[in-house]
């Protein structure tokens, strides 16, 4: 079924759908403290003890459109107080737990929460470091009102004693305030609509071909909430969510023999720690992993893994448009070439429903989409989507809004709002779309021309005692002729940016475990040589060896945090210039 011409508004229907047709369905079973999964609700308990909490939220005061926070682990208690929200019509806030104090006070201050739902720990360090100090409704998940005014379960005994009727949300309402992973900068709050999670819904549903009774391992929660809706049930994970590249294998394996996981979603960082475990996946016929590209080798050998016909998709996409385009592994395999050869890494083709452009790379705000210069295939611009699930607006971030969003007038008459995904890529001959990396992580020479993280790095991760790589800007020292780069098959860019030049391009390079760092001068030379080979890696002016693992985002532990690597390389440069060496 369509949500869209459902008649539901909101993603709360579509559980109360699956609760009338099937109550005794399992919607998640959630691990325990010694490992086991001591608990299970069904669709009909869900649905029902969700509403009795909205009902009692009501009771306390809580009203459609007001804004809550919520800091709660993946238990029963965190997708209850979701639909619970998501039901009254107020707006549950998500903020990462592990992203910078500073940063996190400040995502909750901009959001001007009326409520507050925590563990007790999270109510403890609202008071302790000034969290959301204007909230109204405080509730904890703990069994004593220790720093709040009430529990949720007495809200939820107070609720199912006292109904009441919600009435119903627009499709325009707003539903949530999900903030991104703030990978490069402040996190910020991305305004989800009602509609944008239907579409959601069926845009994975479409893509992925999902049919309900099948069993899901997300390995981040959000996604759990998808899965009353598909009909699915969810196994959550005996793991730390915000750190994915440590989860134990072995438990994960547990759970999916257990209760018979077909299906599961994880990051390429949680990907790789199953890659390298390196047991079968029996019955896991469909993996989906984003937040990042994930490598090649690990795409191969887990599709290895998989049972026969097994599938691992990787959709693009983010936290302001999600699914963007998708692409199977298998057919990614045998682009790796390409990608190893500078072309970028190929994210498959747009999801229907989505229209997909590339325009011409910019850092100042487009108003209108008359302004817009839309570049050839085979040129990298700016990926831009339009369609149900692209996102409107920041919540109280306009400049950051009027950067990242442009309105486009329709031949009816109609607007929409176009998303500036703030990536570099370009579609090929095939109609495929191809990833280059971040806008803002771009590197424009001193000499002129422009290199992109995604084009270079794949080059040098291929070496065989190299992690990863990762490209940064430094301070050039000269100023050397103008450098044009050609325009070829693979996507090498002639589009110029509009950002004064200045820089120098740096390749900081994380060696495997089992390297010592005393073989840097050899490995040096050898990715000097890489670097010759190629038109846009020959002007690399530095190569630093990262004496540990880079800095990744707080989410997916997948995207690299070159902002920071950038700083350490510019500190790591001004200091061997200070004593005369070199590079």
């Amino acid at each position: 079924m369509n949500m869209q011409d459902s008649g539901f508004t909101n993603i709360a229907d579509t559980l109360r759908q699956r609760a009338q047709q099937n109550p005794e369905s399992i919607a998640m079973r959630c691990p325990g403290k010694k490992g086991d999964y001591p608990v299970a609700l069904t669709t009909g308990e869900l649905d029902s003890r969700s509403t009795d909490i909205a009902a009692g939220l009501h009771r306390l005061g809580l009203r459609r459109g007001m804004r809550c926070v919520v800091m709660v682990r993946p238990t029963p208690e965190f997708f209850l107080a979701m639909f619970a929200l998501f039901r009254l019509g107020a707006v549950p806030v998500l903020v990462d737990p592990g992203i910078d104090k500073r940063a996190l006070r400040q995502c909750l201050a901009e959001a001007q929460p009326d409520a507050f739902i925590g563990i007790p720990l999270a109510m403890f360090a609202r008071i302790v470091l000034g969290w959301a100090r204007g909230v109204k409704y405080r509730i904890t998940t703990g069994r004593s009102a220790w720093f709040a005014d009430t529990t949720l379960a007495a809200i939820e005994r107070d609720g199912k004693t006292n109904p009441v009727d919600f009435g119903t949300t627009c499709a325009d309402d707003i539903a949530a305030i999900l903030f991104t992973s703030g990978s490069t900068g402040v996190p910020k709050g991305v305004v989800y609509r009602h509609r944008h999670f239907l579409a959601q819904i069926d845009m994975l549903r479409q893509a992925f071909g999902i049919e309900p009774g099948g069993v899901d391992l997300p390995t981040f929660p959000p996604f759990a909430l998808f899965a009353p809706a598909l009909g699915l049930t969810s196994i959550i994970p005996d793991m730390d969510p915000t750190r994915p590249a440590q989860a134990n294998p072995r438990k994960l394996h547990a759970a999916i023999r257990r209760f018979g996981v077909t299906q599961m979603f994880g990051s390429p960082a949680l990907m790789r720690v199953l890659a390298e475990h390196g047991e079968p996946l029996p019955g896991v016929m469909r993996a989906t992993s984003a937040g990042a590209p994930v490598p090649p080798d690990v795409v191969a050998k887990l599709l290895q893994l998989m049972p026969e016909g097994g599938q691992l998709w990787t959709p693009y996409g983010a936290t302001e448009c999600l699914p963007v385009a998708v692409i199977e592994g298998r057919e990614l395999i045998t682009l790796r070439e390409r990608t190893e050869a500078g072309a970028g890494t190929c994210i498959g083709r747009p999801v229907p429903g989505n229209h997909v452009r590339i325009i011409a790379i910019s850092d100042e705000a487009i108003p209108d989409w008359r302004d817009v210069q839309e570049v050839p295939q085979g040129v990298v611009g700016e990926i831009t989507v339009a369609g149900p699930v692209a996102t409107d607006a920041y919540f109280n971030r306009d400049a950051q809004t009027r950067l990242a969003k442009i309105r486009e007038t329709l031949t009816d008459g109609t607007s929409r709002i176009v998303h500036r995904m703030g990536d570099l890529g370009y579609f090929d001959s095939e109609g495929r779309l191809w990833f280059c990396g971040r806008k803002s992580q771009r590197v424009v020479l001193a000499a002129g021309g422009t290199l992109c993280t995604e084009q270079i790095e794949p080059v040098f991760n291929s070496h065989p005692d190299v992690a990863r790589t990762a490209l940064v800007a430094v301070p050039a020292q000269a100023q050397p002729g103008r450098l044009e780069l050609s325009q070829g098959d693979t996507g090498q860019l002639r589009q110029q940016a509009d950002t004064p030049a200045g820089h120098a391009a740096c390749l900081c390079v994380e060696l495997r475990a089992d390297v010592s760092a005393e073989q840097w001068p050899r490995i040096r030379e050898e990715l000097q040589k890489i670097a010759e080979g190629h038109v846009h890696t020959a002007h690399i002016s530095h190569f630093l060896h990262h004496p540990g693992s880079f800095p990744v985002d707080i989410r997916h532990n997948a995207k690299i945090g070159r902002e920071k690597l950038g700083q350490w390389a510019q500190g790591q440069l001004s200091s061997r210039r200070h004593n005369g060496s070199t590079t």
